[in-house]
């Protein structure tokens, strides 16, 4: 086990039970990931498939075939028109161009500035981005940043998993009030708690 398990273990009994059946929460993790390009893909998997998705970010990096990713200012001068040619609907073109938008004012930050911000303020400034929303940062924040407290109390797959270890129902704000038990491992809890339901995390689907 791991010091996540091992902390998640002494603190809870029941914990204690289950981890040792599962594969540690991961500790190494792509932390120079480049948040723009991590919003930008997060608001075109929304509410798809992964395969669907993957295709049309596929597509839309293919519009500018001399480049790994566009920049912001590329995707600010690209018109709806185009966008669409890639199959991002109208409300995802307006997301993807706040979030291009955000960056050039530098609301959302470069990767090594943001690793320097704590959790609330990174919370703060990426949900600004329209279309972003406090679960896609809590996902960067785990499996890209590897933040180790993270609890998405609003994640329906964590909380069910917490009702089935304590059998007891929980709300997001009593979930977030009992896992304050599991801190600094949080994050690891959530992880666990995922797999106690067997269910594909986000870091497996890539989401």
């Amino acid at each position: 086990m791991g010091e996540a398990e091992e902390h998640l273990s002494k603190v809870c009994k029941r914990f204690a039970k289950i981890v040792p059946k599962h594969e540690p929460y991961p500790t190494t993790f792509e932390k120079k990931k480049d948040p723009y390009r991590s919003l930008v893909r997060s608001v075109v998997y929304q509410q798809l498939s992964g395969k669907a998705a993957g295709t049309i970010h596929g597509r839309m990096i293919a519009l500018w075939p001399d480049k790994d990713h566009p920049d912001p200012e590329d995707l600010i001068e690209a018109s709806p028109e185009l966008l669409r040619t890639a199959g991002l609907s109208r409300q995802k073109i307006a997301a993807i161009k706040d979030v291009a938008a955000k960056r050039i004012e530098g609301v959302i930050p470069e990767a090594r500035k943001l690793s320097r911000m704590g959790n609330d303020e990174i919370i703060e400034r990426l949900t600004a981005a329209r279309g972003v929303g406090r679960w896609t940062v809590e996902m960067y924040l785990m499996f890209t940043l590897g933040r180790p407290d993270v609890l998405p109390i609003d994640d329906l797959g964590v909380r069910k998993g917490a009702e089935k270890l304590y059998r007891r129902e929980f709300t997001p704000k009593t979930l977030g009030n009992y896992g304050e038990r599991w801190a600094p491992f949080r994050s690891a809890a959530a992880w666990h708690l995922w797999r106690l339901l067997d269910t594909q995390t986000p870091e497996q689907s890539k989401i």
